[in-house]
């Protein structure tokens, strides 16, 4: 029966069949799409249509950087080849902050300030991914609902994959990729307050620490090396009765400030309030980042600091690199160590020194 409600033995009681409910879809259109063959991009393709700021390609170009097949990278590379010459044409801010600090909520009112002031902003969002499955939300288009409708700017979350807390060689990439396809600033957002700093300072011209007053000490939590690296820190959040929390926490956070070294930027690290919510605030920490950007290109540091992290990448993809060919070439004998190892017919250190050894042989 299709509706067991009808049953005798429910007195009072009868469902109507109801009417077939039409396709949802067109059913022209879904013809049409099947004959559709999906064109294969070319490198020309590529980096013709990012240099034209079209988004579906940019899009697809940073799938191809963050994909892990050999194919997808080789067309990657030669991409971002013929495009760096035309790269490094904008500001490259990262933010980062403890987790509740209002990261992606200032993210987006900074953004419409940006947008409104005529420029064109790529935020690049790190979404954490599970160690278990490996998986990520990716809801920062969620998170900026009203950013994400601005035709003058791009959010592209990715997953942090398991690299150091999300900040990876693949971001600079699609950063570069964001730059050449017309986007004056580029925000970088992380994870959160953990070693992935180190990583995002390391591809950023700007560091900006977003804090919050009123949970607690406000130095507690706060690696000594994190608030080394940023050029601004601002406490968010600060309004309604949450004001003076935010301008006590600015004077004890000035005040560290002073017991650090100089920064060697030549800048000296400001605190700042603001209040994402408000919209108060915003203006200020953006003259703040174009006065250290005038600053630091005035005093050489800007081009010394971009030149050191182009190295620096350097360095890190050859690393990258060395690890995936050994673990690629040493999977069987890998295997074969992990038993010995679990068994303790041979130790750790042993096993480790005698896989590296087989594959420096062979190289």
């Amino acid at each position: 029966m299709e509706h067991p409600e009808n049953s005798s033995e429910y007195e009072g009681l009868k469902v109507n069949k109801g009417i077939d409910q039409p396709d949802p879809v067109n059913p022209n259109l879904v013809a049409r799409l099947k004959n559709i063959k999906k064109k294969a991009l070319t490198t020309d393709d590529y980096v013709e249509g990012i240099l034209k700021g079209n988004i579906n390609i940019l899009s697809q170009a940073i799938t191809l950087v963050e994909s892990s097949k050999t194919e997808h990278q080789a067309i990657a590379q030669e991409v971002i080849k013929r495009c760096l010459p035309s790269s490094g044409r904008s500001v490259r801010i990262g933010i980062t902050g403890v987790p509740g600090a209002g990261k992606s909520t200032f993210i987006e009112t900074f953004g419409k300030f940006l947008t409104d002031q005529g420029h064109k902003i790529a935020v690049l969002a790190i979404d954490p991914s599970s160690e278990r499955s490996k998986g990520s939300i990716l809801g920062d288009k969620t998170r900026m609902e009203e950013l994400s409708r601005d035709p003058h700017a791009y959010i592209r979350p990715s997953p942090s994959a398991g690299s150091l807390g999300g900040v990876a060689r693949k971001t600079r990439e699609a950063m570069i990729l964001c730059e050449v396809a017309g986007f004056d600033i580029i925000l970088i957002e992380t994870v959160g307050v953990g070693q992935s700093e180190i990583a995002v300072h390391s591809m950023v011209d700007f560091f900006l620490l977003v804090q919050i007053a009123g949970a607690g000490d406000e130095l507690q939590g706060i690696k000594r090396g994190i608030m080394e690296m940023a050029d601004t820190i601002i406490i968010n959040k600060a309004d309604g009765n949450n004001i003076h929390k935010a301008e006590l926490a600015k004077v004890q956070l000035q005040t560290a400030l002073h017991l650090f070294p100089p920064h060697e930027s030549g800048v000296e690290p400001k605190v700042m309030t603001c209040s994402a919510y408000e919209k108060t605030g915003i203006s200020d920490i953006w003259q703040a980042i174009l006065n250290y950007c005038n600053t630091t290109q005035q005093n050489g540091y800007f081009e010394t600091h971009r030149n050191e992290q182009a190295k620096y990448w350097m360095y890190e993809t050859i690393n990258e690199q060395l690890k995936n060919r050994f673990y690629e070439s040493q999977k069987e004998n890998l295997k074969k160590a992990e038993e010995k190892v679990q068994k303790n017919e041979m130790s750790s250190f042993t096993a480790a020194f005698e896989l590296l050894d087989k594959y420096f042989k062979n190289c």
